[in-house]
C-alpha cells in the first residue's frame, strides 16, 4: 500500500524565502502559481512572449520572464510547459543554473527515459496533481483540494521530500493526501492507463460499438446515444461510488449483460495485447516512438488525428450535441 502524506506530514515553512519558478502558464501551471501564491510563496512564471500563456500570466499579476531568468532567480523550479518541449527548455536555458537548487516535474517522462538528466548536486521531485489545473484551482479556492503523488529522484540536499511535500501543500493537495510513488511507476502507469484505457481503450471501444451498430442497418443517431453519449452516465456513476454503485444505479437488466458479456469483449487477448503495451512503456519502445515522431514533425500524429476527426462517430456527435444546449455552458 502507497505511504500517504497529509497536511500534518507538510511543513509550508520550509518554501519560506524561497523564489518558486513556473515554467509554463499552462493547464496546471495557471493553477500551480496562482495556488502558491494565495499560500503566501513567492512566485515567477517564465512564459515566451505574447503567448496566450504570457497575456494570462500578465493579467494574473506574475512577475514575468524568459525561462533562463527564472532559473537563475529561482531556487525551485517547475516544468510544467508540454513534455514534448521540456529537454530543449531545459538544455537551452534553465541547465546551467541548476546547481545546488530543485527541479520539479508534475509528470516523469523526461526524467524517467533520459532526456532530461540533472547534474548529482540537483534535487529532482514530482508533485503530480490528479487532476486537470482548471480543477486544481477550483478546488483550492473552496477550501478544498485533490490528491497527488510526490516522488525523489535525486535527493542532493537531504530535504528534497520534504521541500516537495511543503510544495503540494501550497498548491491545496495536502488537504486531501499526498501518495509516495517513484517516477518510474508513476511514467510507466500514466502511459498505460492513457495508451490502454482512459484514451486509447475507450476511444477504441466507443468507435467499435458504433460501426458495430450502424454495419447493421441501425440509425448513426442511435447508435451514437447508446455507444457514446451514455458513456459519461455510466462513468459518472463509476467516479462517484466505484463498479458496484454504479451496478447498483442500473437495471437488472444491464448489471447481467455487465458480468456476462463485458468479459466477451475485454477477453484473455486484449489482456495479452494490454501486456505488451505495458511491456512497450517499461522497455522505452514508446517513449522512443513519440521522441522520433516529435523530431520528424509528427507527421504520423498528424494524419492519425485527421483520420479519427473524419470518423463518422464525430460528424454525427456534432450534430446530436447542438441539440443539448447544456453543454455549451
Amino acid at each position: 500500500m502507497a505511504k500517504i502524506f497529509y497536511e500534518k506530514d507538510a511543513k509550508l515553512d520550509l518554501l519560506k524565502g524561497k523564489v518558486i519558478g513556473i515554467v509554463g502558464f499552462g493547464s496546471q501551471g495557471h493553477a500551480h502559481a496562482q495556488n502558491l501564491r494565495d499560500s503566501g510563496c513567492q512566485v515567477i512564471v517564465a512564459e515566451a512572449k505574447a503567448t496566450p500563456g504570457w497575456k494570462e500570466a500578465k493579467k494574473a499579476g506574475f512577475k514575468l520572464a524568459d525561462a533562463a531568468e527564472v532559473a537563475r532567480e529561482a531556487s525551485i523550479i517547475v516544468m510544467l510547459v508540454p513534455d514534448t518541449l521540456q529537454a530543449r527548455v531545459y538544455r537551452d536555458s534553465i541547465e546551467k543554473h541548476m546547481s545546488g537548487k530543485m527541479l520539479m516535474f508534475a509528470h516523469g517522462f523526461n526524467i524517467h527515459y533520459g532526456q532530461i538528466m540533472p547534474s548529482a548536486d540537483v534535487d529532482v521531485t514530482m508533485i503530480a496533481p490528479k487532476c486537470p489545473g482548471h480543477m486544481l484551482r477550483q478546488l483550492f479556492t473552496e477550501g478544498l483540494g485533490p490528491p497527488a503523488l510526490v516522488a525523489v529522484h535525486q535527493n542532493a540536499s537531504g530535504r528534497a521530500r520534504d521541500i516537495a511535500l511543503a510544495y503540494a501543500k501550497g498548491i491545496g493537495c495536502a488537504r486531501a493526501g499526498i501518495l509516495e510513488t517513484t517516477f518510474a511507476e508513476e511514467t510507466e502507469t500514466d502511459l498505460f492507463g492513457e495508451q490502454a484505457v482512459l484514451c486509447g481503450g475507450v476511444s477504441s471501444l466507443v468507435k467499435a460499438g458504433f460501426e458495430t451498430l450502424v454495419e447493421a442497418g441501425y440509425q448513426p443517431e442511435i447508435a451514437y446515444f447508446e455507444c457514446f453519449h451514455e458513456l459519461k452516465l455510466i462513468v459518472d456513476l463509476m467516479y462517484k461510488g466505484g463498479l458496484t454503485f454504479m451496478r447498483n444505479s442500473v437495471s437488472d437488466t444491464a448489471e447481467y449483460g455487465d458480468y456476462s458479456r463485458g468479459p466477451r469483449v475485454v477477453d484473455e487477448m486484449v489482456n495479452d495485447e494490454m501486456r505488451q503495451i505495458l511491456a512497450e512503456v517499461q522497455d522505452g519502445t514508446f517513449a522512443k516512438e513519440w521522441i522520433l515522431e516529435n523530431q520528424a514533425g509528427c507527421p504520423s500524429f498528424n494524419a492519425l488525428k485527421r483520420r479519427d476527426a473524419e470518423h463518422e462517430i464525430e460528424v454525427v456527435g456534432k450534430k446530436l450535441r447542438a441539440m443539448m444546449p447544456w453543454l455549451k455552458k
